[in-house]
């Protein structure tokens, strides 16, 4: 079930942000679960399906799987990682009962930064590994390549990279950037050529970022030698003061939108009209990311015609 390396030769469209999207369509928000509260609710299990029909039926190319949170560490900080299986499992079947009803999409296995978000994980290399392998396990038989997503450090990715070798799958990676050229481990985006020569390889993206900041990062992704692209949010920052780990545990509403922000300026059009430069420049993936609803991904796939 696995496709070609090459498939982001030509362009392709990832779909938006699953999580606000399904607090748009009425989830509430679990303790820090975020998009995994679909997940723990049956009630909520065909809105999370809808939502990658929504997505395809714009224009995605790809969906991702809904396991953002499902991570180990956040199901035990929310008292269910007894869940751990169950729930990654669940969010991998919700993607391919899409794909079902529309098998021209591609599923990609969502594999999120295991510890914090929009920071490094300071652990041993051992440690990390073992997480996305636990994690990819169980999403393998759902998922044609594997999306390394929103991680924020080089260690962080060759890492990951190790995990998955055994299913010999393509991956794409997501490499974050808060702001300005550099990741928040502070290595810049060119030194992601680091990372071109693996063969499982399909593409570098900067993942939920600003249009501003794709832009910005245009020539150094360009410079990585491989298919390149963007999932771009619509927050108002992702670099907090204390970071957003803490932000998000001190959070009311269990929406990261509170202390994240919404920017009012990027209607679909508008978002769209921004990340021309980028495919312009050659960029051949092109997605969304928070924020971002079956709205943006048409104005977005309409780019490609």
């Amino acid at each position: 079930m696995a496709v070609s390396t090459d498939y982001f030769n030509t362009p392709k469209v990832l779909d938006g942000g699953m999580g606000q999207d399904l607090f748009a369509r009425g989830v509430q928000p679990v303790g820090t679960l975020w998009s995994a509260s679909a997940l723990i609710d049956p009630q909520y299990h065909g809105i999370v399906r809808d939502a990658h029909l929504d997505f395809i039926d714009a224009g995605a190319d790809v969906i991702v799987t809904n396991t953002f949170t499902t991570r180990r560490n956040r199901l035990v900080e929310n008292s269910i990682g007894d869940q751990f299986e169950l729930l990654n499992q669940l969010a991998g079947q919700l993607a391919q009962d899409a794909k079902a009803q529309r098998p021209h999409v591609m599923v990609a296995g969502g594999l999120p930064p295991q510890q914090c978000t929009y920071e490094p994980d300071t652990r041993d290399n051992d440690a990390i590994m073992r997480d996305v392998l636990d994690q990819a396990v169980l999403l393998d038989p759902f998922v044609d390549f594997f999306y390394l997503d929103v991680l924020s450090s080089i260690r962080e990715m060759a890492a990951a990279i190790a995990a998955i070798e055994p299913f010999n799958k393509p991956f794409l990676i997501g490499a974050h950037v808060s702001k300005g050229r550099c990741l928040p481990s502070g290595e810049s985006v060119s030194q992601l050529n680091a990372l071109a020569d693996y063969t499982q390889l399909m593409g570098v993206i900067l993942a939920c970022v600003s249009p501003e900041t794709a832009l910005e990062n245009a020539s150094e992704l360009q410079g990585l030698g491989v298919p390149f692209g963007v999932k771009v949010n619509a927050f108002k920052t992702t670099s907090l003061v204390g970071g957003y780990t803490q932000q998000f545990q001190d959070c009311c509403s269990g929406n990261p939108n509170e202390f994240l922000g919404t920017r009012t300026d990027l209607c679909p059009a508008t978002m769209a009209r921004m990340i021309q430069p980028l495919k312009d420049a050659g960029a051949t993936i092109l997605g969304g990311c928070c924020e971002t609803t079956p709205a943006h991904i048409r104005a977005i796939a309409d780019l490609n015609h």
